[in-house]
């Protein structure tokens, strides 16, 4: 039941820029045969009430269907497809904040949560939501019809639906979201510094440095969570970037790819071709008119 109430409120309150009234909160719609959003996922969970997604990551490919959640704890590079089931596919998201979740690591007490396995750290996970976790997207949904209510209540049920996060399935992975020394914020602070300086070249020593990791046991953890090496990591950020500006600036490829940080432009283009199917002359003569080029990919 809560599905069928889900599906109907977010097809009521869907926008095209998938924002709600409520600070964090989407309610997505994408037609059966939308195309394929590219854009970074921030830190998010994505709940699917009709259809499905799946979503790429390098080599990596998960998916989720109705009654069932994915969340990203890194901001990742990535490739979001509606799966075509003959409906549109139905969505809600809301923004995972660090500090949200490592106040109710501080207040749960002693055997209120699974003890934790060591585990890799992971950047995106996929589970089943139970039905309380269903409920509570639904009574937030509901607030969206509810103004006079949705300021106060809106916080209350945003930590419930955490709470239920860190006590599920995927629970170690949503830990370590809000744990400062964990494996998964070290690599997190190394991906924020590649994206923020992508134009700009550097030596993995220096990220393992940072990171408080040896250079085996960086490499091993950054691949555990982005899926990539960190210099595949780095070229897939630049050419995610390049192939945005290129929307803006169509006819200025070997502009765009020197702005991104490629001294060569015959090496932007055989590695943009590489990752994107065609050159960028080419791919950028179509980009303008490409719906959801820069879209979110989740929910």
């Amino acid at each position: 039941m809560s599905l069928d109430e889900m599906c109907e409120l977010v097809n009521r309150h869907a926008r095209p820029d998938m924002t709600t009234a409520i600070d964090g909160v989407r309610a997505c719609r994408f037609n059966p045969r939308s195309a394929p959003t590219v854009g970074m996922s921030g830190t998010v969970l994505a709940v699917v009430a009709q259809g499905g997604k799946r979503l790429a990551l390098g080599e990596r490919l998960y998916e989720y269907r109705p009654g069932q959640y994915v969340v990203t704890s890194v901001d990742l590079p990535v490739t979001g497809h509606v799966i075509d089931t003959g409906q549109p596919t139905l969505g809600f998201g809301m923004t995972l904040h660090p500090a949200d979740i490592a106040q109710l690591l501080l207040e749960a007490g002693p055997g209120d949560l699974p003890a934790p396995a060591p585990a890799a750290p992971v950047g995106i996970a996929v589970g089943d939501a139970p039905a309380d976790m269903l409920d509570a997207v639904v009574r937030l949904l509901r607030l969206l019809d509810r103004p006079a209510d949705r300021k106060i209540l809106a916080p209350l049920i945003k930590r419930e639906i955490l709470w239920y996060l860190l006590r599920g399935e995927q629970g170690p992975a949503i830990r370590q979201l809000g744990l400062a020394d964990s494996g998964l914020a070290h690599i997190s602070r190394a991906v924020r510094q590649i994206r923020e300086h992508y134009a700009e070249s550097f030596r993995v020593e220096d990220l393992a440095r940072t990171a408080g990791m040896s250079v085996s046991a960086f490499h091993r953890n950054f691949h555990a969570v982005t899926g990539m090496s960190p210099i595949q990591f780095h070229k897939r950020i630049r050419l995610q970037e390049a192939r945005l500006l290129l929307a803006g600036r169509p006819s200025d490829v070997t502009g765009v790819g020197h702005t991104v940080g490629y001294a060569s432009s015959s090496q932007f283009t055989r590695e943009y071709r590489r990752l994107f199917g065609m050159p960028p002359s080419q791919d950028a003569a179509r980009l303008r008119g490409t719906p959801g080029l820069s879209g979110a990919a989740l929910p």
